[in-house]
């Protein structure tokens, strides 16, 4: 049976509050940590550091493809430079100089991206990017991350920072409940939520908090849910994959991005590999969003409670 008691919500903040003040708590540790802006310090929440390490900042305007070379650079010199705005224009924007600059030289540069997603909200489709983690975990040597709460984003901020290599980290805009205080974090290594028999959801980012809600709804009919937080997408924690779904045969994978290359996908070319077992994918499918609320957009889009719940009971009919 299902149990919940473990998980404790201990307030809500939004998870790029937890990138602030990740940065923040890891450049006063380090001084050869640069963060650089591409005209957003305040979306990116980097006032703290700004007022107190002005010498480990640097405003590069509106100007991200440069922003990353600049990276680049600075990584040549032996800093540890985390370049950082939104999503969109981490990525997509700027796809030639990370790779070009960055990938292919394997520097230790941290992308830094907030506003993913439709839970962007109000700034509509062209600001939401639902492509990103599949163009990054393409690119050789690139480590994906994509974090699910306050806490494990400032985790993750902080374990970036003693990790050499490129790193894509992956954020978000809207205050959401904090569920991971105290919990462990380790790149690579997925965090089990629940623990159950009859189906597996993994889930990233802020899928992993609708997932826990929809598997209390289903253990409510006796449904019982294996809830994985996957927070690495790259490298995928295939072991822990593996041995739940060899014990659940049923998996659906929940993610805030298109249905195609992403978090689905990736678990797929393991099942396709090594078990291969029915699959349903809580995601964007095949569309760009639009303006609104957060919590509206996840529900038109297929990306609700209700979606993951309608999800476990599909894949289940096809065990």
């Amino acid at each position: 049976m299902t149990t919940f008691d473990h998980i404790q919500v201990t307030g809500k903040k939004d998870t790029r509050s937890g990138f602030g003040d990740g940065i923040f708590e890891a450049a006063k540790a380090n001084p050869n940590i640069i963060a650089l802006t591409a005209d957003l310090a305040g979306s990116m929440k980097l006032d703290a550091l700004i007022r107190e390490l002005p010498q480990q900042y640097v405003q590069v305007g509106i100007a991200e493809a440069n922003m990353m070379g600049v990276a680049a650079g600075l990584a040549t010199a032996g800093k540890i430079p985390f370049t950082t705005t939104f999503a969109n224009f981490s990525t997509s924007r700027v796809y030639d100089q990370i790779r070009q600059s960055i990938a292919y030289s394997h520097k230790n540069v941290k992308i830094c991206a907030s506003h993913a997603g439709v839970t962007l909200g109000e700034d509509g489709a062209t600001h939401q990017i639902l492509e990103d983690i599949g163009m990054m975990r393409m690119l050789p040597g690139m480590t994906v991350i994509n974090p699910c709460d306050y806490a494990q984003t400032k985790a993750a901020t902080l374990a970036i920072a003693e990790k050499f290599g490129p790193v894509y980290l992956r954020f978000g805009r809207p205050v959401w409940p904090i569920f991971t205080e105290g919990m462990p974090f380790e790149i690579g290594k997925a965090l089990p939520m629940t623990q159950g028999s009859d189906v597996t959801i993994v889930a990233t980012g802020h899928l992993v908090w609708n997932s826990i809600e929809a598997a209390k709804i289903l253990a409510a009919e006796g449904i019982s849910c294996e809830v994985i937080n996957i927070h690495t997408i790259k490298p995928l924690d295939e072991t822990t994959i593996l041995d739940s779904v060899s014990k659940t045969r049923a998996v659906v994978t929940a993610e805030e991005h298109q249905k195609f290359g992403g978090l689905g996908g990736a678990v797929a070319e393991v099942l396709a590999q090594r078990m291969p077992t029915p699959q349903e994918f809580v995601a964007v499918n095949d569309s760009f969003g639009e303006s609104g609320k957060p919590t509206e957009l996840l529900d038109k889009y297929g990306m609700g409670i209700g979606n993951v719940v309608a999800a476990v009971k599909a894949v289940l009919k096809r065990k």
